[in-house]
């Protein structure tokens, strides 16, 4: 990820409602969520909702799909990793206890757990 890809995620994740569903999706794991379910989640109108994930998906941050009728979206979690790793690129300067607390918690995401949410 580069500065101006972060920069879009870092706007998109600014909003009140566009955080919440972020973090909703990322405890949906990769099964995701109906876009209603979604707006439901955190208190927000179906337009509202549609309105908002488009905005995550255009930087990044979830996955659409369609099922039948409804479509599905999911925490794109190759692009939130990304989001990460620029933020702490360059961490450390040699001192990896800097970073202990952030690896600490991406420890917690086991393969076992990713299959339905991420204990992070």
């Amino acid at each position: 990820m580069d500065e101006p890809q972060a920069l879009d995620a870092f706007g998109a994740l600014s909003q009140e409602t566009r955080l919440r569903m972020v973090r909703v999706l990322v405890q949906a794991g990769p099964s995701g969520l109906a876009a209603g379910a979604v707006g439901d989640a955190v208190g927000a109108s179906s337009s509202s909702a549609s309105f908002h994930l488009a905005h995550l998906e255009r930087a990044g941050l979830v996955a659409s799909r369609r099922e039948s009728r409804s479509i599905i979206y999911t925490a794109n979690f190759e692009g939130l990793g990304a989001l990460v790793e620029f933020l702490m690129r360059d961490c450390c300067s040699g001192h990896p206890e800097i970073c202990a607390p952030a690896a600490a918690v991406a420890a917690q995401c086991t393969p076992a757990q990713k299959e339905t949410a991420c204990a992070c």
